[in-house]
């Protein structure tokens, strides 16, 4: 494979993941080809108003996607930036990972290998949120259908902590300042279509860092990549990310 450097040759290093890395444990993708979920949109199932409309079916939906996402172990690609995470640690790098996933399979990969946790922009499967105080409790039950669970604290009904369309992601602040400040940004497995995450790779380019892909296929926003290597997030993201012995 042809490369400038390998990460480890930056002392900053920011990276944006999406559902290509998890696909490849066989977690579902967010959307299917139509776009679709047993008939409704998945606009239907991930907004607010959906939530407040129809939460039986909601949460229907994110029982749904729990089942698939529990069943399913952290593949290659997560393994290597866990471990290149725990690297740069031990050397004094800054290394920042921040996911669109929700499934989990980064933070297992990170507590495995003893590195800090990754910024989880659009929420975390599992969890739910309390609706009248915000409290996050950590959640991994399956929901029955029609099953519509309370909170422990106010006795109010959950939802899934999940950033829904037209919510504002997690970290936004903390993940600018990482953008503003880094040598090096690389986006894996992304489509480039979700934003406020695919702004990142702009405002890292006009920032001045050095700007990788690792993608199956070229992204809309491929004029601001230095440089694009095209295949499976679990061939490229080990060899891109190899820890130097």
């Amino acid at each position: 494979m042809l490369v400038m450097k390998t990460a480890s040759a930056y002392r900053s290093i920011v990276v944006l993941t999406g559902a290509g890395v998890s696909a490849e444990s066989g977690v579902p993708t967010f959307r299917d080809e139509n776009g679709l979920w047993h008939n409704h949109r998945i606009e239907d199932v991930a907004t607010p108003e959906a939530f407040e409309r129809n939460p039986k079916l909601v949460w229907e939906f994110y029982s749904a996607r729990r089942r698939g996402a529990f069943s399913v172990r952290p593949n290659e690609a997560h393994r290597a930036l866990a471990a290149f995470s725990r690297f740069c640690e031990t050397k004094g790098l800054e290394f920042t990972l921040v996911t669109q996933n929700v499934d989990g399979l980064h933070e297992t990969a990170h507590m495995q290998a003893g590195a800090a946790l990754p910024l989880t922009m659009h929420g975390r499967l599992r969890e739910s949120r309390c609706t009248r105080c915000e409290r996050v409790f950590p959640d991994e039950t399956i929901y029955e259908v029609g099953e519509l669970p309370q909170s422990p604290c106010c006795r109010k009904l959950l939802r899934p902590h999940i950033v829904w369309f037209g919510e504002m992601p997690h970290f936004i602040p903390e993940i600018e300042n990482k953008l503003e400040g880094c040598e090096l940004f690389v986006t894996i497995g992304t489509s480039g279509n979700v934003y406020p995450a695919a702004g990142f790779l702009m405002q890292a380019k006009r920032a001045g860092a050095t700007t990788i892909c690792l993608n199956k296929e070229r992204i809309p926003q491929d004029r601001y990549v230095d440089q694009h290597l095209e295949g499976a997030a679990t061939q490229l993201v080990p060899e891109f990310f190899k820890c130097p012995a």
